[in-house]
């Protein structure tokens, strides 16, 4: 099952288009995902927010996103794509990414 990627479109990022740059970037890259958005997502004190879900797996809330952060997404989502339960070994990878998460929810 295609992770479900939500965009806070209340937040500073979400204004400026990010979800359709994500889309964009998911399909150059390749990858199927269902990018959402919706209003507020309580991550005001660290906007720009994206949660990260998929059936059974952790689910991610990242905050304080911009455009540039977009590579380290792909990077996480072909990441968590592969996870069986959305957990990640390694975070490195993930750049400055791995600094921007809010919340891991157990699956």
């Amino acid at each position: 099952m295609a992770a479900s990627v939500t965009v806070c479109r209340s937040c500073p990022a979400g204004r400026a288009g990010l979800a359709d740059a994500l889309r964009g970037a998911l399909d150059q890259a390749g990858l199927v995902c269902n990018v959402g958005e919706t209003d507020c997502m309580s991550g005001c004190t660290r906007p720009s927010t994206v949660a990260v879900r998929a059936e059974g797996k952790t689910a991610y809330l990242f905050g304080n996103l911009t455009a540039t952060d977009i590579p380290n997404l792909i990077t996480f989502l072909r990441l968590y794509a592969v996870s069986a339960d959305g957990n990640l070994a390694d975070a490195r990878p993930l750049g400055s990414l791995r600094e921007k998460a809010l919340a891991r929810i157990p699956g």
